[in-house]
């Protein structure tokens, strides 16, 4: 029987390459989207991955996704929470409701998903959680809410770790850094450039690259790592660069 991995954002961008490296590495795949994913289903196959529509704010949406899904598969082995929005400014240009959309989001969402899973995969005494969290919680000029919404899911991944350990759950975060997606595609040549050379690789990375490390994390040869943040970010958290 395969194994369910539970996806956020899964729609496009490093969502995407998270659920399409789980489908290859045999899971059942959940992909979890305000967006429609249902087109993911054909490219997936039917009998490898199933689109559910939600809203991670939403505490009622998020109960009722996990009542649907317990009313239809047997497990709970993976969740990766990807889901995550940008509203970036300086602070003093920064809105109120664009600060409480991303902490809702990034932060809030990342909350309920972990309360409804953990209650599965406490019960079953298994289950791995990882959080994608972004380098930018060490600090971006004009990420304020950005960068406090991701270190508050450091955070919650190493309380998490401290309380579902002795069930048998890990949970771990990931920090990607300068990653090839369509968001970072919209930025100007110039700021491109800028931002690739602050890289001591002078790259930008792959969502593959997020891909692997999610899989790596959830690897059952991986038993004993919890409670960490792995950085997928061409060496940018070391302190280098702009």
């Amino acid at each position: 029987m395969k194994k369910n991995a539970l996806i956020t954002g899964a729609a496009k961008g490093i969502g995407k390459a998270i659920a399409r490296r789980f489908v290859e590495d045999g899971y059942f795949v959940l992909l979890i989207d305000v967006d429609s994913g249902s087109q993911l289903e054909k490219e997936f196959g039917k009998e490898n991955a199933k689109f559910y529509p939600c809203d991670i704010r939403e505490e009622e949406s998020v109960i009722k996704l996990f009542s649907d899904l317990q009313n239809t598969h047997n497990s709970l082995d993976v969740l990766v929470n990807n889901a995550g929005i940008i509203k970036d400014n300086v602070i003093w240009k920064m809105s109120l409701s664009d600060f409480e959309d991303v902490l809702d989001v990034n932060l809030k969402g990342t909350w309920l998903m972990c309360r409804e899973a953990a209650k599965i995969m406490r019960a079953q005494k298994s289950g791995r959680i990882i959080n994608i969290s972004s380098r930018a919680w060490l600090g971006n000029i004009g990420q304020s809410n950005y960068a406090a919404s991701k270190g508050g899911v450091v955070s919650l991944t190493r309380v998490l770790a401290l309380e579902l350990g002795k069930h048998n759950v890990l949970v771990n975060a990931i920090a990607p850094g300068l990653i090839d997606t369509p968001l970072t595609q919209k930025l100007s040549e110039e700021i491109r450039e800028k931002l690739i050379n602050a890289q001591p690789t002078k790259t930008m990375g792959k969502p593959e690259d997020v891909a692997n490390a999610a899989a790596f994390l959830a690897n059952e040869n991986t038993g004993f790592i919890t409670g960490q943040t792995l950085y997928v970010d061409g060496g940018k958290s070391i302190g280098a660069g702009i």
